[in-house]
């Protein structure tokens, strides 16, 4: 289908599958294209756009009202935005809260994103759900410049998903840095960075620790030179399996050589990978702030941030592997300890930026596992 762009009509969200919605352009002129998925908070849209994990991806906002808190220097995760392009419901809301420095649409503009507004962001969802991820274009135009709709659908036809993409070697740190340094810190915690989100530092810096943060290509040799008390492996994009050929050599060492270990979303994968578990992509992925999940330990319920297309799959669980966490959306595994060593991880987010406090719990948690084995 060809139509001409003119001041109401003028962007087009092309699916490979061939669907597609005519809308509103936000943001940059040009085009984005990227796997779409889609995420249900209402709040944190900035936090959520900058999170590194959302790199080579199109969000879609289930939310309609984005916009209304405006953009600020502080609600971000990394320093610049990570996804590929935005999709919302209706026109960009005008920013009405004391904190806002920039509105959302001149934020995304000084940031280069691609995005588009006024489109059923409901059926959107619904489609993704039936069908699954799937690459997607958003082809913003200027007014009178000619928009085809199905040679937008060729250009993404035979694109790879994000399935066999290493993409947190393109997210991490090109060199190590030290995030704190504390001259009272009895403990050094190294921080592998596969795409690390800034909360989950903050969140390790009201301990009294020092903090390194050091590239995801990292070994272990080198690694040991820092003598870590603890070494967080974070969160980050793309695939697992694709990660673990560089990755696993350093976690498997980190296990053996009893090293406290905290994973958090792709490092939950990548643990999981170094004790011989599987993990598989998922139909739609978990992208929300509202997602319950089951703590067997404690025998409670977990309100918990999450943002993940792949998973730890259930099938030949390890001995030595214990099952933690469980999401009571679908059951999957969302946690596990090893019981030979000090080591554990969880598949959502307990920095929780943007999302509930539930899990914060788990840093305190961390730091005693290194205490106790310090002792």
């Amino acid at each position: 289908m060809k139509f001409v762009a003119n001041d109401d009509l003028n962007s087009v969200l092309c699916l490979s599958d061939g669907s597609f919605f005519f809308g509103k352009a936000i943001g940059n002129f040009g085009q984005a294209i990227g796997e779409i998925c889609f995420n249900t908070s209402i709040t944190g849209y900035q936090e959520i756009l900058t999170d590194p994990s959302y790199k080579g991806q199109l969000i879609t906002f289930t939310f309609p009202h984005i916009g209304n808190v405006g953009c600020n220097d502080e609600d971000i995760e990394s320093n610049q935005v990570e996804c590929n392009g935005l999709i919302i419901s209706q026109d960009i809301t005008q920013s009405s809260n004391f904190r806002s420095q920039i509105n959302l649409n001149d934020w995304l503009k000084k940031n280069n994103l691609v995005g588009i507004c006024n489109i059923d962001t409901r059926r959107l969802t619904k489609h993704i759900r039936i069908n699954g991820a799937q690459n997607a274009i958003i082809f913003n135009a200027k007014k009178g410049q000619e928009i085809d709709t199905d040679s937008l659908i060729l250009q993404i036809k035979d694109l790879p998903t994000l399935a066999g993409q290493d993409l947190a070697s393109q997210a991490t740190t090109d060199k190590k840095y030290n995030f704190k340094e504390s001259k009272t810190a009895t403990n050094h915690v190294v921080v592998i960075d596969y795409g690390v989100k800034a909360n989950i530092l903050n969140c390790l810096k009201y301990f009294d620790l020092n903090i390194s943060v050091v590239p995801a290509n990292i070994s272990f040799e080198d690694l040991q030179k820092l003598s870590p008390d603890g070494v967080l492996l974070s969160n980050g994009p793309g695939d697992p399996l694709a990660t673990s050929k560089k990755a696993l050599p350093t976690i498997k060492k980190l296990i053996t050589n009893k090293i406290p270990t905290f994973g958090i979303c792709l490092g939950h994968q990548l643990l999981a990978l170094a004790c011989g578990l599987k993990t598989i992509k998922m139909h739609q992925g978990h992208r929300g702030a509202n997602h319950p999940v089951k703590n067997y330990q404690k025998n409670i319920v977990e309100i918990t941030s999450q943002n993940h297309g792949f998973c730890v799959d259930d099938q030949n669980i390890a001995n030595d592997v214990e099952i933690t966490h469980r999401s009571l959306f679908d059951n999957t595994i969302q946690g596990i300890r090893l019981k030979n060593a000090p080591a554990f991880s969880v598949q959502y987010h307990p920095e929780s930026s943007p999302g509930p406090h539930d899990s914060r719990y788990l840093f305190n948690q961390f730091i005693k596992l290194i205490q106790d084995q310090s002792a």
